[in-house]
């Protein structure tokens, strides 16, 4: 049998989005953290409790008790409230490695959230049709949470 490597086209990947969050900067920071972390939730609604260590080189994982769990990242870079970017393979268990960048910024009316995922390895088709709705659901979240505060 022959394997046939992907052109190097298929091994990227870049998912941009923005949202507007009618809050403060520092509520709609917290409200990120929150539902990255205890907060994060599955698409049906089912909770999917995260842990985010907060600072340079922090932790960001699943934790399914007794040792066992799902390791998503490191942050690698927070300046509160207008950054946090995480590096890991994320949900993604096989060869990647993924950026995600949070910048929020104030603007008239609330916060800007821009929000970047960018990743290079060997990414499933699965994996990439569902990735723009995952992440549009985890904002949609920051929003709520931030808004409702």
């Amino acid at each position: 049998m022959v394997a046939v490597a992907p052109a190097i086209d298929n091994l990227t990947l870049t998912v941009t989005q923005e949202i507007h969050v009618r809050s403060s900067l520092t509520a709609t920071f917290a409200a990120l953290l929150e539902q990255m972390g205890a907060a994060n939730e599955t698409h049906d609604g089912s909770p999917m409790p995260m842990t985010i260590e907060a600072w340079p080189g922090g932790r960001w994982f699943r934790d399914l008790g007794d040792k066992n769990g799902h390791f998503w990242g490191h942050v690698q870079a927070i300046k509160r409230p207008t950054l946090l970017e995480i590096t890991g393979p994320l949900f993604m268990s096989y060869p990647v490695v993924s950026n995600l960048q949070y910048r929020l910024k104030q603007v008239d009316g609330g916060t800007l959230i821009t929000f970047r995922h960018t990743a290079f390895g060997l990414i499933p088709d699965e994996h990439r049709a569902g990735l723009s709705s995952g992440w549009t659901h985890l904002l949609e979240g920051v929003r709520t949470r931030a808004e409702a505060a």
